[in-house]
């Protein structure tokens, strides 16, 4: 058995029949659903159907030519078999995820038209060589975090995105949905979180250094209805939305919408706006009663748009110098006998880790809610490298690895002085094939901590959709392989073989209309010339 060409993510095994015969699929082609595997005939039917020209109506579960959705408890829950004979093609999962992976498999045997939304060539032949694929994830955690805050994507671009995590089998959104920049999320009981936090008057365009703006405002938010449409999108295709409240830094743009939200007594926090630029701001949230109850109303109504076990509460880069500052800061650190302003933020991080788990939720935040002392029961992303990730599992904690220097997709893809505002380190292809999610130190029972891993897309010098494309991809391919499948440790992965099969992947990149970043570098219209940049130079650390 061997992974056949073209499948991205490649697949534990395959067996090609011989004879070289094929399924072909044909306006008489019909689908067959077990019960619980709704999700993949209603995704057939209204995705690949159109896209192919063909009804795939319901047939009976012995029709010859068909697909039958199948599901088997002695498989894993997201593994699945794709079975092609003459009489059909058999998708069989552990579970409803399972049976949905299969089909994305089956759209890739069978070309890149199956990848459009209406057929090139009416009449003309599909058809899906006979051979069993049998494949499972690595991790249960695949996920790819996008910031909106920054600036904003409108709903029918993140359902977008959606659709291209599930086309490459990732299955955790991370939505970063507030920072200094903006507020994205419709709060009923505070509403001037959208009316005034959701937009600033002007944005800065390139890195904080660029002397450029765009001098016109910029904004947008998600009412409740489209949140809830985004996450009974994303159930449909299998994937967990995992929401992003950031606290206590990071909340500049609450702050502006409610100026006693922050530390008034050392900030005129009524002549605050939402924040312009990018970088962290040194407006941060008093940790008073006030402050946890306003937050504790915030998070009921994200409880209640979002079924998923983790919300993350952000908890990263929250300067310290106001509550240096602050008489009222300073009294509450003496009043909870509390050693530093670090053991305050781990204060208010381990009020909302116990709110969370008093109504069956778990809290993940970034890695710097390991200083002070974690919170018991939370969940680190860890993003300054390995360390946080390693700190956190070997005290028994789950964790996420998603370093930067590895993984976040807005740090440029080349050295080349053509690269569009270059972020960062140089992530090229095959540095992000290359990477390892298991940190080498963890034993193997401390790396069963690792739920899986994310990619990273910030949006500060990403202005619309294109540029986000040109970030993520090809890169976000090579993510998700080394997420979904089982690969030789670096540096014995086969990069060139990827590569060869990421030659079928840019076809279908192409017909879904992604403007991903070439081979041979930008094009003309993906550069950003005279806007500056924060470059780092020399090779990242491996912390």
């Amino acid at each position: 058995m061997t992974s056949p060409d073209g499948l991205i993510p490649a697949p534990r095994a395959v067996e090609k029949r011989p004879g070289g015969q094929e399924f072909p699929l044909t306006e008489h082609t019909t689908v067959w659903a077990a019960p619980g595997t709704g999700t993949t005939e209603r995704w057939l039917r209204a995705v690949l159907g159109p896209a192919l020209g063909l009804p795939l109506r319901p047939g009976p579960r012995d029709a010859h030519d068909a697909l039958r959705l199948l599901l088997d408890d002695a498989l894993a829950p997201e593994e699945y078999r794709l079975d092609v004979t003459e009489a059909g093609a058999d998708l069989t999962g552990g579970s409803a995820a399972g049976v949905f992976w299969a089909a994305q498999t089956l759209r890739q045997l069978l070309g890149p038209d199956a990848f459009r939304k209406a057929p090139l060539r009416p009449g003309a032949r599909h058809a899906i060589a006979h051979q069993v694929i049998e494949d499972r994830p690595r991790f249960r955690w695949r996920g790819l975090m996008l910031d909106v805050a920054r600036h904003f994507l409108p709903k029918d671009g993140v359902l977008r995105y959606l659709d291209l995590m599930a086309a490459h089998k990732l299955n955790v959104f991370h939505f970063h949905l507030t920072d200094d920049q903006g507020w994205r999320i419709e709060i009923e009981r505070y509403p001037k979180l959208t009316e005034v936090g959701s937009w600033r008057a002007r944005t800065k365009f390139g890195h904080r250094a660029s002397p450029l703006w765009e001098d016109k405002p910029h904004g947008g938010y998600y009412t409740q209805d489209d949140i809830r449409e985004i996450v009974a999108y994303a159930a449909e295709r299998h994937i967990t939305v995992v929401p992003e409240i950031d606290v206590p830094g990071h909340s500049q743009a609450a702050i502006a919408a409610y100026p006693e939200l922050g530390n008034t007594d050392v900030v005129d926090t009524g002549a605050l706006a939402v924040w312009d630029t990018w970088g962290i701001s040194p407006n941060v949230l008093a940790p008073t009663e006030n402050t946890l109850r306003f937050y504790e109303g915030v998070f009921e109504e994200v409880l209640d748009l979002f079924p998923s076990e983790f919300i993350h509460v952000g908890g990263d880069e929250c300067p310290k110098d106001q509550w240096r500052r602050s008489p009222a800061a300073q009294a509450r650190i003496a009043e909870l006998g509390l050693a530093d302003e670090n053991e305050l933020q781990a204060w208010f991080i381990g009020h909302f880790d116990a709110w969370l788990a008093a109504r069956g939720r778990r809290l993940i935040g970034w890695d710097e809610i390991l200083e002070g002392g974690l919170a018991r029961g939370a969940a680190v992303s860890s993003w300054r490298g390995y360390g946080g990730g390693v700190a956190a599992a070997r005290a028994g904690h789950d964790v996420v690895i998603c370093p930067e220097q590895q993984v976040y997709l807005d740090h440029r893809q080349a050295a080349d002085p053509d690269e569009p505002v270059p972020i960062g380190y140089v992530r090229t292809l095959e540095d992000v094939y290359r990477f390892e999610p298991v940190p080498p130190p963890l034993t193997e029972r401390e790396a069963r901590h690792v739920l899986g891993t994310q990619a990273n897309v910030w949006t500060e010098v990403m202005e619309d959709q294109r540029r986000v494309d040109y970030q993520a991809f090809p890169r976000l391919a090579a993510f998700a392989e080394v997420a979904w499948s089982v690969l030789p440790p670096p540096p014995r992965r086969d990069f060139a073989g990827f590569e060869r099969r990421m030659a079928d992947h840019y076809r279908r990149l192409d017909a879904l209309g992604v403007a991903y970043r070439p081979p041979t570098g930008p094009r003309p219209w993906q550069r950003r010339p005279g806007v500056l940049g924060r470059p780092i130079d020399g090779p990242p650390p491996n912390k």
